[in-house]
């Protein structure tokens, strides 16, 4: 590339980097978390952790009561993957704000004999099992019931009802698109995580994010938000223009550096004749393309080298060609509780180098932190308040 090229590529580039960090820093800054409920009028509510299924609620309701304080799903909507990404974004939830928010899954309100509304139902079971700090009340509950086909997310009282509002806004959008479909887990993993955004202020692994990372997190996850449609809309455009740009500066007629005088572009099988063995190796693998220029005034000549877009060979450190393959094999698989091998083979296309070397495979995460550790909840307490959503 000349430095003509260089000088509109960077010119390009730099105004999409602008635009980039402009407008992730702005939603960042718009989206930024407030601070944690304060202390509520009111004080912790009677609170009996056991965890039987046929409990009873304050005034004799019969409720479920709970095995885990994150997730209890009773109506099985969940795999245990998306179980296990759940509690460990709530336990996340819990170790950097103190909020106690927990799910809970049922088939049925009438399964406990219930008749009322699903918020009276919601407040009594959240008042049972005592959600939230008792002093500040700050607990979330998410309740889902899949056959009356009702949910609800009830608010400790120190939210106050300002918060209604955002949660009806996570209900009708995060979470009831996804039941209209029955795909429940879909559904209550993204509804989790807007709930964990309203409360937190960021999504679930944010939480030491920079404004600008916020404000792209947020940005991306409303694209996911709109569907597989949006980028079969927009990658073909964005594919072409990338095409097109790198077409452009690789084609466009170039003067001389020495003389002035306008280059002319070899021809494939004509550029060979001016590439090494090396280099011709390299077009063969397809992990390099070669252009030769050469000036028909004072015979000046160039050679660019276009890297490929989807090549699996690295650079050599040997030769410095484009043609090392690099396979790998597990020797011992991880597990949560030890860590496993692979070896690693580099054998390079054109040259004698070849080598090896073993890395450690780390173990299979699994959620260690101190609101793993907790067995109940502190007590807190709610006053009716959250929104509740149909499909």
């Amino acid at each position: 590339m000349t430095k003509y090229d260089l000088r509109i590529a960077g010119m390009i580039l730099a105004l999409v980097v602008a635009l980039g960090l402009a407008l992730g820093y702005g939603v960042g800054l718009l989206t930024r978390g407030g601070p944690v409920p304060g202390q509520a009028p009111s004080g912790p509510a009677a609170f009996d952790p056991a965890g039987e299924v046929d409990g009873r609620g304050y005034n004799g309701t019969p409720i479920p009561g709970y095995r885990d304080v994150y997730i209890n799903d009773y109506a099985d909507l969940l795999d245990d993957p998306a179980e296990t990404r759940i509690r460990d974004d709530l336990i996340e939830l819990y170790d950097r704000t103190g909020v106690e928010m927990t799910v809970l899954t049922i088939d049925s309100m009438g399964t406990y004999g219930f008749d009322g509304t699903i918020e009276s139902f919601a407040t009594q079971l959240f008042n049972t099992w005592g959600i939230g700090n008792a002093d500040r009340n700050d607990g979330v509950l998410v309740l889902v019931a899949r056959y009356d086909r009702q949910m609800r997310i009830e608010l400790g009282a120190g939210y106050g009802r300002a918060r209604d509002g955002d949660m009806q806004r996570v209900i009708d959008n995060a979470f009831l698109p996804a039941f209209r479909r029955d795909a429940y887990q879909e559904g209550i993993e993204t509804g989790v995580d807007a709930t964990v955004f309203e409360i937190a202020g960021v999504y679930p692994g944010g939480y030491d994010d920079t404004t600008l990372e916020r404000g792209w997190s947020v940005i991306w996850r409303v694209l996911e938000g709109f569907g597989s449609w949006l980028y079969a809309l927009v990658a073909p455009p964005l594919g072409f223009a990338a095409f097109w740009l790198r077409r452009y500066f690789r084609n466009r007629p170039r003067a001389c550096t020495q003389c002035g005088t306008m280059m002319i572009r070899a021809g494939e099988e004509a550029d060979d004749e001016h590439l090494d063995g090396g280099q011709r190796l390299e077009e063969f693998l397809k992990s390099v393309d070669y252009d030769v220029w050469h000036c028909p005034g004072c015979g000046h000549m160039t050679i660019n080298r276009y890297k490929g877009w989807f090549s699996g060979f690295s650079t050599c450190p040997e030769c410095a060609y484009r043609t090392l393959e690099t396979t790998s094999t597990v020797l011992q698989s991880a597990t949560k509780t030890r860590t496993g091998r692979k070896r690693l083979d580099y054998d390079c296309r054109n040259c004698d180098y070849n080598d090896s070397e073993i890395r450690t495979i780390p173990k299979i995460s699994d959620s260690s932190s101190s609101g793993s550790s907790r067995s109940s909840f502190g007590g807190g307490s709610s006053s009716g308040g959250g929104a509740s959503g149909s499909w």
